[in-house]
């Protein structure tokens, strides 16, 4: 509870900041306060066009976000296991950290339908943070418990379960915690500049055009609480995880 009351606290203290700028401004048509993006985040919530945007919006981002866990997840299992494949596929991983979204963006936009783009870039976000923790992570699994494994001849699958799993698991979940919020701010991007059809992000990019500006604060909003709901269901379900197992 005192928990709970002290991040109401923080949000409230937040707003208040918000609305106080906005109210120094004095220009509710530029920078619009609480209350007139509250007023618009309900008209537009009354509408089919809102809920159509945010779910395939949704969709898109979790079909990439997916792909990425299991592609990286793999990706990482093999390059462990073969040190030729690591070397071949190493640069195709750095090349991807390194390039910017957007870049990312106008290239596969010339390749790839627009309802497709932000899979894929979600997927290609996500996928060297996946990569590189889980094999970072097979890579420092317990010696002493490799050791014990074939000292008493785990069968493989004994060795996945017992070593290599728990070893991965932490490194696991905090690189998957932290591509949601790639996948999800990437999937946003990709959706503003290939103007993806029935997409938060087309929706922002037209709010912009227009200057509807209590609009545009409105959908910022809804992506703000949208990744907020993401993190804390991703949190849930490990934890529900967790005690299951236990």
């Amino acid at each position: 509870m005192n928990k709970l009351l002290r991040r109401a606290g923080i949000g409230v203290f937040w707003i208040g900041v918000w609305w106080a700028i906005a109210l120094a401004v004095g220009l509710p048509k530029l920078l619009p306060g609480p209350p007139e993006t509250a007023e618009a985040l309900f008209r537009l919530a009354g509408t089919e066009t809102f809920w159509r945007g945010v779910g395939l919006t949704l969709l898109r981002v979790a079909l990439g976000y997916l792909l990425a866990v299991l592609t990286g997840t793999s990706l990482a299992a093999f390059c462990w296991r073969f040190k030729g494949i690591d070397a071949l596929l190493s640069p195709l991983r750095t090349v991807i950290k390194a390039t910017p979204v957007s870049s990312f963006i106008l290239l596969v936009w010339l390749w790839l339908k627009r309802v497709q783009v932000p899979v894929f870039i979600s997927f290609l976000m996500v996928l060297p943070i996946i990569w590189t923790a889980v094999q970072e992570a097979l890579g420092a699994a317990d010696g002493n418990l490799k050791e014990m494994t074939g000292m008493y001849r785990f069968s493989r699958w004994q060795k996945i379960k017992y070593l290599y799993a728990p070893s991965v698991k932490p490194a696991f979940m905090a690189s998957a915690l932290t591509g949601l919020g790639f996948a999800w701010k990437s999937g946003i991007a990709a959706e503003v500049i290939a103007l993806t059809p029935d997409s938060v992000g087309k929706h922002l990019s037209d709010a912009k055009n227009y200057l509807e500006y209590p609009d545009l604060f409105a959908w910022t909003l809804t992506v703000i609480l949208l990744s907020m709901l993401l993190e804390a269901a991703l949190k849930a379900a490990a934890r529900r995880g967790k005690g299951a197992k236990k």
